[in-house]
């Protein structure tokens, strides 16, 4: 069945918006719904895989499933890196 690595087409917009979204979306989990530290990743990694199956990539299970991991982990990136920058910033 896969024999073969999956061409993937895809472009910068597709991180342009995929990203941001994902990112709001697990912000709004946290503040809102008042989801675990624990669960964000889970959260980031469900949006982002929902976003890139249906949205992004509809028409290729394998290339929605490797960029869907691709936008969480940005996302996440970027949250965890804000967290970092602002814990150090405070402390001086």
């Amino acid at each position: 069945m896969l024999t073969e690595f999956p061409t993937i087409h895809t472009n910068i917009w597709d991180a342009f918006w995929a990203v941001p979204v994902t990112f709001v979306v697990v912000l709004i989990a946290k503040w809102v719904f008042r989801v675990r530290p624990t669960w964000l990743s889970t959260v980031a990694t469900v949006v982002a895989l929902i976003l890139s199956i249906f949205i992004s990539h509809p028409h290729s299970l394998s290339a929605g499933i490797f960029m869907g991991f691709f936008y969480s982990g940005a996302a996440m990136g970027v949250l965890y890196s804000m967290k970092q920058s602002y814990l150090a910033f405070r402390s001086k």
